[in-house]
């Protein structure tokens, strides 16, 4: 099973408590991105992700903007927190140099 295949499945069978830790760790990456003054887009990018967790933890898990939104959502979420991760490297690597 390639990579892109194991992702797929893994963003299918997320549970809540998945989502639950997908929300914390976005929440915490946009506090420190602010905090590092990552470029906006960076910024950006997780704030709309950490934003529509928030909205859709206010609705019963089984409602439907829960499950019409949650595997755009995580999606979503990951493609933020892989730019932040890179960012972040990017960010890192310069300040040992």
């Amino acid at each position: 099973m390639g990579k892109r295949s194991r992702e797929a499945l893994a963003e299918a069978t997320e549970t809540p408590l998945d989502l639950s830790h997908l929300r914390r760790e976005t929440r915490t990456a946009l506090e420190l991105a602010v905090v590092a003054l990552a470029p906006l887009d960076v910024i950006d990018h997780l704030a709309g992700a950490a934003g529509l967790f928030e909205a859709l933890m206010e609705l019963p898990p089984d409602s439907p903007p829960v499950i019409a939104l949650s595997r755009k959502l995580s999606e979503r979420a990951r493609s933020a927190l892989k730019d932040w991760n890179a960012w972040q490297e990017r960010h890192l690597s310069k300040a040992k140099a």
